[in-house]
Protein backbone atom coordinates (compact mmCIF):
# COMPACT_ATOMS: atom_id res chain seq x y z
CA UNK A 1 0.00 0.00 0.00
CA UNK A 2 0.97 3.24 -0.49
CA UNK A 3 0.40 7.41 0.02
CA UNK A 4 0.69 8.96 -3.25
CA UNK A 5 3.13 10.91 -2.34
CA UNK A 6 6.24 10.93 -4.01
CA UNK A 7 9.33 10.32 -2.13
CA UNK A 8 11.97 10.40 -5.23
CA UNK A 9 12.42 11.03 -8.74
CA UNK A 10 14.39 8.14 -9.96
CA UNK A 11 15.28 7.53 -13.63
CA UNK A 12 15.50 4.35 -15.94
CA UNK A 13 18.54 3.00 -16.17
CA UNK A 14 17.77 0.33 -18.44
CA UNK A 15 14.85 -1.58 -19.31
CA UNK A 16 15.00 -4.50 -21.82
CA UNK A 17 11.14 -4.93 -21.69
CA UNK A 18 11.01 -7.60 -18.70
CA UNK A 19 13.77 -6.05 -16.53
CA UNK A 20 13.59 -2.56 -15.45
CA UNK A 21 16.42 -1.34 -13.46
CA UNK A 22 16.02 2.11 -12.15
CA UNK A 23 18.02 4.97 -9.91
CA UNK A 24 16.88 6.02 -6.91
CA UNK A 25 19.45 5.78 -4.16
CA UNK A 26 17.04 7.12 -1.35
CA UNK A 27 14.59 4.54 -1.94
CA UNK A 28 17.29 1.61 -2.69
CA UNK A 29 18.82 2.73 0.81
CA UNK A 30 15.63 1.83 2.67
CA UNK A 31 14.41 -1.11 0.73
CA UNK A 32 15.06 -4.94 0.59
CA UNK A 33 14.29 -7.50 -1.89
CA UNK A 34 11.02 -8.87 -1.95
CA UNK A 35 9.36 -5.33 -0.95
CA UNK A 36 6.85 -3.49 -2.90
CA UNK A 37 7.96 -0.01 -4.68
CA UNK A 38 5.87 1.96 -6.53
CA UNK A 39 7.07 3.33 -9.83
CA UNK A 40 5.22 5.42 -11.74
CA UNK A 41 2.23 4.29 -10.11
CA UNK A 42 2.96 0.85 -10.38
CA UNK A 43 3.29 -1.79 -7.51
CA UNK A 44 6.41 -3.62 -8.26
CA UNK A 45 8.66 -6.30 -6.48
CA UNK A 46 12.26 -5.24 -6.08
CA UNK A 47 14.46 -7.75 -7.10
CA UNK A 48 17.80 -6.84 -7.33
CA UNK A 49 18.93 -3.94 -4.57
CA UNK A 50 22.14 -2.04 -5.09
CA UNK A 51 23.62 1.10 -3.59
CA UNK A 52 21.25 3.64 -5.53
CA UNK A 53 19.60 0.85 -8.24
CA UNK A 54 16.65 -1.31 -7.89
CA UNK A 55 15.59 -4.15 -10.75
CA UNK A 56 11.93 -5.06 -10.93
CA UNK A 57 10.70 -7.76 -13.68
CA UNK A 58 7.80 -6.71 -15.34
CA UNK A 59 5.35 -9.48 -17.12
CA UNK A 60 3.20 -9.15 -20.11
CA UNK A 61 0.01 -8.37 -18.29
CA UNK A 62 1.61 -5.22 -16.67
CA UNK A 63 3.05 -3.79 -19.62
CA UNK A 64 -0.63 -4.47 -21.14
CA UNK A 65 -2.57 -2.39 -18.57
CA UNK A 66 0.21 0.32 -17.67
CA UNK A 67 2.42 2.75 -19.48
CA UNK A 68 5.78 1.29 -18.74
CA UNK A 69 5.79 -0.57 -21.85
CA UNK A 70 7.13 2.70 -23.31
CA UNK A 71 9.68 3.49 -21.46
CA UNK A 72 12.95 4.57 -22.22
CA UNK A 73 17.24 4.81 -20.61
CA UNK A 74 17.07 8.70 -18.76
CA UNK A 75 13.50 8.52 -18.05
CA UNK A 76 12.24 10.02 -15.17
CA UNK A 77 10.48 8.05 -13.17
CA UNK A 78 7.98 8.94 -9.56
CA UNK A 79 9.30 6.44 -7.13
CA UNK A 80 7.07 5.77 -3.47
CA UNK A 81 8.64 2.82 -1.14
CA UNK A 82 5.79 0.78 0.71
CA UNK A 83 3.74 2.31 3.51
CA UNK A 84 5.72 0.70 7.00
CA UNK A 85 3.23 0.87 10.24
CA UNK A 86 3.75 4.50 12.09
CA UNK A 87 4.22 5.93 8.71
CA UNK A 88 2.09 9.30 7.96
CA UNK A 89 -0.99 8.95 5.44
CA UNK A 90 -0.63 12.32 3.53
CA UNK A 91 -2.35 11.69 0.23
CA UNK A 92 -4.59 8.61 0.19
CA UNK A 93 -4.78 5.31 -0.08
CA UNK A 94 -3.05 3.67 -3.26
CA UNK A 95 -2.64 0.30 -4.52
CA UNK A 96 -0.13 0.90 -7.33
CA UNK A 97 -2.97 -1.68 -8.86
CA UNK A 98 -3.54 0.78 -12.41
CA UNK A 99 -6.72 0.98 -13.95
CA UNK A 100 -5.99 2.18 -16.92
CA UNK A 101 -3.63 4.52 -18.91
CA UNK A 102 -4.78 8.17 -19.77
CA UNK A 103 -3.36 10.81 -21.93
CA UNK A 104 -2.99 14.33 -21.08
CA UNK A 105 -4.92 15.99 -23.36
CA UNK A 106 -3.74 20.06 -22.40
CA UNK A 107 -1.70 21.91 -20.20
CA UNK A 108 -1.87 25.54 -18.67
CA UNK A 109 -0.11 27.32 -16.46
CA UNK A 110 -1.66 28.97 -13.54
CA UNK A 111 -0.06 31.31 -11.69
CA UNK A 112 3.31 29.38 -10.39
CA UNK A 113 1.20 25.76 -10.78
CA UNK A 114 -0.71 24.45 -13.26
CA UNK A 115 -3.83 23.09 -14.67
CA UNK A 116 -3.93 19.42 -16.46
CA UNK A 117 -6.63 17.55 -18.50
CA UNK A 118 -6.35 14.23 -18.61
CA UNK A 119 -8.66 12.08 -20.86
CA UNK A 120 -9.38 9.15 -19.47
CA UNK A 121 -11.90 5.36 -20.48
CA UNK A 122 -14.97 5.95 -18.88
CA UNK A 123 -14.20 2.73 -16.33
CA UNK A 124 -12.24 6.01 -14.72
CA UNK A 125 -13.92 8.81 -15.07
CA UNK A 126 -17.35 6.96 -13.46
CA UNK A 127 -15.47 6.82 -10.82
CA UNK A 128 -14.39 10.97 -10.50
CA UNK A 129 -16.01 13.20 -8.08
CA UNK A 130 -14.89 16.82 -8.14
CA UNK A 131 -12.70 17.35 -4.76
CA UNK A 132 -11.80 13.87 -4.67
CA UNK A 133 -9.20 11.78 -5.12
CA UNK A 134 -6.82 10.22 -7.80
CA UNK A 135 -3.56 8.76 -8.54
CA UNK A 136 -1.82 10.29 -11.88
CA UNK A 137 1.94 8.23 -12.20
CA UNK A 138 1.52 6.88 -8.78
CA UNK A 139 1.17 10.92 -7.62
CA UNK A 140 -2.07 11.17 -4.88
CA UNK A 141 -3.98 14.42 -6.46
CA UNK A 142 -7.21 16.14 -6.09
CA UNK A 143 -9.90 16.29 -8.96
CA UNK A 144 -10.35 20.00 -10.12
CA UNK A 145 -13.15 19.34 -12.82
CA UNK A 146 -15.17 16.65 -15.20
CA UNK A 147 -16.30 16.29 -18.39
CA UNK A 148 -17.58 12.87 -20.19
CA UNK A 149 -13.79 12.25 -21.71
CA UNK A 150 -11.73 12.93 -18.44
CA UNK A 151 -10.75 15.16 -15.78
CA UNK A 152 -8.77 18.33 -14.48
CA UNK A 153 -6.50 18.79 -11.50
CA UNK A 154 -4.52 21.60 -10.23
CA UNK A 155 -0.65 21.00 -9.79
CA UNK A 156 1.28 22.65 -6.82
CA UNK A 157 4.76 24.26 -7.79
CA UNK A 158 6.02 21.65 -5.26
CA UNK A 159 4.03 18.81 -6.91
CA UNK A 160 5.46 20.44 -10.74
CA UNK A 161 9.58 20.16 -9.23
CA UNK A 162 9.40 16.81 -6.95
CA UNK A 163 7.47 14.60 -9.62
CA UNK A 164 7.48 14.06 -13.09
CA UNK A 165 4.28 15.60 -14.20
CA UNK A 166 5.86 18.98 -14.36
CA UNK A 167 7.59 17.45 -17.58
CA UNK A 168 4.47 15.63 -19.02
CA UNK A 169 3.99 17.12 -22.22
CA UNK A 170 0.26 17.24 -23.84
CA UNK A 171 0.03 13.47 -24.93
CA UNK A 172 2.07 11.61 -22.62
CA UNK A 173 0.26 9.01 -21.47
CA UNK A 174 0.12 8.52 -17.49
CA UNK A 175 -0.81 5.77 -15.00
CA UNK A 176 -4.21 5.99 -13.37
CA UNK A 177 -5.83 4.56 -10.20
CA UNK A 178 -9.17 5.55 -8.81
CA UNK A 179 -9.76 6.07 -5.33
CA UNK A 180 -10.37 2.32 -3.85
CA UNK A 181 -13.08 3.60 -1.33
CA UNK A 182 -15.22 4.68 -4.64
CA UNK A 183 -14.83 0.92 -5.92
CA UNK A 184 -16.20 -0.46 -2.82
CA UNK A 185 -18.94 1.42 -2.31
CA UNK A 186 -19.79 0.98 -5.65
CA UNK A 187 -19.43 -2.72 -4.78
CA UNK A 188 -21.96 -2.41 -2.20
CA UNK A 189 -24.27 -0.72 -3.76
CA UNK A 190 -25.06 -3.22 -6.73
CA UNK A 191 -24.65 -6.40 -4.32
CA UNK A 192 -27.26 -4.00 -2.15
CA UNK A 193 -29.94 -3.78 -5.16
CA UNK A 194 -29.07 -7.29 -6.48
CA UNK A 195 -30.35 -8.59 -3.04
CA UNK A 196 -33.91 -6.53 -2.80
Amino acid sequence: MFTGIVREMGNVAAFDGSRLVVVAPETAAGVSIGDSVSVAGVCLTVVEAGDDRLAFDVVPETLSRTALGRLEAGEGLNVEPSLRVGDQLGGHVVQGHVDAVGRVRSTEPEGDGRRVWVDAPEDVVRYCIEKGSIAVDGVSLTVAALDDDGFEVALIPHTLAVTTLGARAVGARVNLEVDLVAKYVERLLVHDRSET
